[in-house]
Formats: structure tokens, sequence, C-alpha cells
């Protein structure tokens, strides 16, 4: 299959170069300082089972997604907007695209932009850029994506990529399960610079990211958002990411750390944003958003 994936950042690298890997052909469109070293010697794709470099196309114009099948929009969601802008002249009629971004809202922003169908998948995967052109993967790589008419094809496209995917018919809420993970432990590891098993042994911790997940619960039913399970099986699954992934630090912190601005508007912002639309209180969801954004304008910070 012809496939294009709009941000070549480490999520767009991991998926994309598993696929090319598989054998598709795949172009990957991102920042000259990752798409010239691909376009010279390849993606380095660099995963806890092995260490290859994947022949892939590489370009820093969205016209590459001409004559594709598919597209993986996998750009920050402070990007999305201007992603679309630049996708939109290039589309075929017939083309899927999936975001594959952080975040409850994106496909639905793609898709006014774009005026064409966009599915929304959830990404877990913990990966980086360890340098241009080669991402480090350090765990976790499934996807779950909403039934539809290309879904078992889509399924068996990337499971013989070795990418687990799950068909689910609740995707939105799985949406916010994992916004609601994103909001308990991104700002805190981008405020401290510390990964997720450090940050599990601080003194008050858990208790303010129960304080998270209880106003992102609250926010969630108001918008109508059923669960994928209740406070408790949440709060295990946030419980779990300090032991299966206790040397990573968040996308969020890593942003900061290379003075980039970070997802945090779509993040914690997002709770406060609609928490203030139904008259809900979200005082730790503020202050986690208000630190980050002050962090963000002071410029990079030491890792």
């Amino acid at each position: 299959m012809r496939i294009a994936v709009m941000g070549a950042g480490a999520v767009g690298c991991y998926y994309g170069g598993m696929l090319a890997r598989a054998g598709h052909a795949v172009t990957l469109i991102g920042r000259a300082a990752h798409v010239e070293p691909m376009q010279r010697d390849g993606l380095l794709l660099d995963t806890v089972s092995f260490r290859a470099r994947v022949p892939v196309q590489a370009s820093t114009n969205a016209a590459a997604v001409r004559g594709t099948q598919l597209v993986l929009v996998c750009v920050k969601s402070t990007d999305t907007d201007e992603a679309g802008a630049q996708l939109a002249p290039h589309l075929g009629a017939d083309t899927l695209v999936f975001s594959l971004q952080n975040g409850v809202a994106n496909a639905g922003r793609l898709q006014a932009v774009l005026q064409h169908e966009v599915a929304p998948a959830l990404v877990y995967v913990a990966a980086e850029m360890a340098g241009p052109g080669h991402v480090k993967h350090h765990g976790r790589g499934e996807l779950v994506i909403g039934p539809s008419a290309h879904s078992e094809a889509i399924m068996a496209l990337f499971v013989a990529a070795g990418v687990p995917v799950e068909v689910s018919g609740n995707v939105i809420g799985a949406l916010w399960a994992k916004l609601i993970l994103n909001c308990a432990w991104n700002a805190l590891s981008a405020i401290t610079q510390l990964p997720y098993g450090q940050l599990a042994q601080g003194a008050g911790v858990q208790a303010l990211q129960h304080d998270v997940l209880n106003e992102c619960l609250a926010v969630a039913r108001a918008e109508g958002v059923t669960l994928p399970g209740d406070a408790q099986a949440i709060w295990a699954t946030i419980e779990t990411i300090a032991h299966t992934m206790p040397n990573q630090r968040s996308s969020t912190a890593q942003d900061l750390a290379r003075g980039r601005r970070s997802e945090i508007d779509h993040l914690n912002g997002h709770v406060v944003r609609r928490g203030e639309a139904h008259g809900i209180a979200t005082p730790a969801n503020r202050a986690l958003h208000t630190l980050v954004k002050l962090l963000e304008a002071r410029g990079p910070q030491r890792s």
C-alpha cells in the first residue's frame, strides 16, 4: 500500500517505520532535520526487540501525500489545523485518513479543515526521536480504531506489520481514558523533568493525581462520554504507567526540554476549558496547565 505519514516525529516514525519494514511504500513528511538523513540513509528504527535501517521516502512538503491510499496524521495537537490546510489540496477523494494524535478533538478539527472523513485512532506507544532520522521505541505500540467499512483491512495491514490493533465501538471513550492518563502524568513529568517511576515515589503525587482524575471524570460525564471502565479501573491504569514505563518521561517533558511548544492546551487545558463550559471547577488541572505554560514561556529546560 502507498502510505503517507504527516508528522515525522516519534509516533509517525514508529508506525511509518513498522509499515515500511513490512514492505509498504511509506512517505514520511516532517522537518528537514529528520527528512534529510532519512532521504540519505533511511529511517533508523530502534525498538525494544530489533534495530534496523528501514528504507522510506521522506519529504518536507505535504504534496507528497498525492497518490497515497492511506494518510496517518501524527502531528502535535498544536499543529492540527495547519497540517490540515497543507494536506487539503493534495488528498484523493478515496484516501483514508486517520488521526493518530493525543487529545480528544483532533479528528473533528481535521475533518472540518479537510472537508474529508477522518477516523480517530487511539495510540499507545512510548517513543522519542533520539536523533535526526532515529526513532527510539521504549515500549508498547498498540492502536485502537473504530468500526468502519475499512477497519478489517486497516487492522490486517497493521497486524501484519507487527502492530497490535483493536477495533472498538467506543473510540471517543477510549480517547478520553487516555486523555485522563495524560492529564495525570504529562504535566507532572514536564514540570519536574522526572520519569514516571521516580515521580510515583514523590510525596503527594498520588493525591494530586486522584484530584486530576476526579475532575476529569466530572467533565467527561458532563460531556456525555461513556468511559471504558469506572474510576477504580482508570486509576489502576494510571498506577500501571509507573511500573510499565518507569524510565520514560512524558512527551510534554520532552517538548519543554527542547524548547518546543507542548500539547498541554489539548490535555489539562482541554479539561479546564470544558469544565468552564459546564460550570465544573478543575483546580488541579488548572494549576498543572498554568505551570507548564509558564515553563514553556521560560524556554528550554534542563533534562
